[in-house]
């Protein structure tokens, strides 16, 4: 049986060979790029909501290289240290291109029966989730309407993607937990100090959130050296940055043929209370 469950009626939802089916006749087909497309039309706010196909290649190419390896190991050395042992079922909200939820899967499978959903609102990007990780099961979704049952999942990840609390708390059974990955206050420091004259720190606060309890805080902090041209391009073209920075500043970074710049993320560990 599927991690999801029936967007119209919230009824399990079983994985056939080419379609999900639930029990009251509602069917999803499977892309060939093997997702399912869950998000009801009255949801649907844009034509193609989401990252579009530049950003999700930007991504995708960017990843690629491992630039942000340091974050996916940490997140890989949380979610074992806290998944149940033997089966495990994982959630990954706004999982973008695979990434984190590809490795996150090969990491837990070594120990334990793995069953991994991951959502994210934009087709383009899932496509390459879904190829990455033939294991999981991916679907357009909205992370405030998810599509699983109330107490499903044991392990819930959030990276840079929206936040949907009370959903996350319907989802997550008592004591599973919640990794919430946000840019700390030095992230890409000399990356913007090239876009922008007078840059900003990124805001740092701790959250409480109705039904959690906080576990931690973890820390991960590195510096990456981007070593052509394309990369520095892709940085930008993956971020916010690439709307809100001007002419000037994208001349500078264009100029670049290299870069050294901080990563810095925070991993924020919470705990689903009874």
């Amino acid at each position: 049986m599927s991690l999801f469950c029936c967007p119209i009626c919230s009824a399990p939802l079983e994985r056939l060979e080419q379609v999900y089916r639930c029990p009251n006749r509602h069917s999803y087909d499977i892309a060939a790029q093997g997702y399912t497309y869950l998000l009801p039309v009255s949801r649907k706010h844009s034509k193609a909501p989401g990252d579009d196909k530049v950003m999700s290649a930007a991504r995708k190419a960017f990843l690629a290289r491992d630039y942000y390896a340091p974050l996916q190991r940490a997140l890989c050395r949380l979610a074992c240290d806290l998944a149940p042992q033997g089966a495990v079922r994982i959630l990954d909200s706004g999982c973008g291109e695979g990434y984190y939820t590809a490795a996150l899967y090969h990491a837990l499978a070594q120990t334990r029966k793995v069953q991994l959903a991951g959502i994210d609102i934009s087709k383009f990007i899932l496509r390459t989730a879904a190829r990455r990780l033939k294991e999981g099961e991916f679907a357009v979704a909205s992370a405030y309407h998810l599509p699983l049952a109330a107490d499903s999942v044991d392990l819930l990840l959030d990276c840079f993607a929206p936040l949907a609390a009370e959903e996350f708390r319907r989802v997550l059974r008592p004591g599973g937990h919640f990794l919430y990955v946000v840019p700390a206050a030095r992230h890409l420091w000399q990356f913007k100090e090239v876009l922008y004259d007078t840059p900003y720190p990124n805001e740092e606060k701790r959250e409480e959130y109705p039904g959690f309890s906080y576990v931690d805080v973890v820390p991960v902090r590195d510096t990456i050296h981007l070593n052509c041209r394309e990369d520095i391009e892709n940085l930008l073209t993956m971020t916010p940055y690439v709307w809100r920075t001007g002419s000037a500043g994208k001349e500078r970074l264009a100029a670049l043929e290299e870069l050294d710049t901080e990563i810095a993320f925070d991993i924020h560990v919470f705990r689903r209370e009874n």
